[in-house]
């Protein structure tokens, strides 16, 4: 990798991607097949992170029980009765691998309107209405007031939202890490064109390394 697109750990954040019960949990309305098996991965990433003093963000879909903030696609099933990721059940949250703390529920009505919450130290839940992150969030003004100049993605479902997230990351001049064993759906020819665009793919236990040792090395 080269020196624009190599990342810079000490100016890391991790994004994980809709790792909510509704996504991950055997027998979940909208399971999404290797997912629960990838979150203990994710969960020692966040661990890492917060053990580095980096920011973490999780981002999250919350579908109203109208549809009407749901993309086009989804709306009929939601017309239809479909409970998915409704705000305020235990369907939406995230899960407990992720969470800093067992008690930590997410607040619908702010992320609803379009805020932040905080849900520990350097470590906020955020509500995106669309596949990518970036799109009508506050992330990308988040990011750059705390500093950071790479993201760490993993999450749930790399064929819609995380793809869309790192391409939507890539185009605002982001230094991107997929973390390729901690994120559900991840195929060759999908990784392969990560790599072409300078997308690091690194296993989770390089990454973990990689953001702890930068702690180690920063200057006093």
């Amino acid at each position: 990798m080269n020196r624009y697109v190599a990342p810079d750990w000490p100016n890391a954040a991790l994004l994980t991607i809709d790792v909510q019960r509704d996504f991950a949990l055997q027998g979940a309305p909208a399971e999404i097949p290797g997912t629960a098996e990838a979150a203990p991965r994710m969960g020692r990433l966040a661990g890492a992170f917060r053990r580095a003093g980096r920011p973490i963000l999780h981002v999250v879909r919350l579908y109203l029980p109208d549809g009407s903030n749901a993309d086009l696609c989804r709306r009929e099933a939601l017309e239809r009765g479909e409970r998915i990721a409704l705000p305020g059940s235990d369907g939406a949250e995230l899960l407990d691998e992720l969470k800093p703390s067992p008690a930590t529920r997410l607040d619908a009505g702010r992320l609803l309107a379009g805020g932040l919450q905080e849900l520990a130290t350097d470590e906020w839940a955020m509500h995106k209405p669309r596949w990518g992150a970036f799109y009508l969030t506050p992330l990308e003004e988040h990011l750059q007031g705390l500093g950071v100049n790479t993201v760490v993605v993993c999450g749930c479902n790399f064929p819609n939202c995380p793809r869309t997230t790192v391409y939507e990351a890539s185009e605002r001049d982001f230094r991107v890490v997929l973390v390729a064993d901690a994120v559900s759906g991840l195929y060759e020819r999908g990784a392969e064109e990560l790599a072409r665009i300078g997308v690091g793919l690194h296993g989770y236990e390089e990454c973990v390394d990689a953001v702890l040792g930068a702690v180690v090395r920063r200057p006093v």
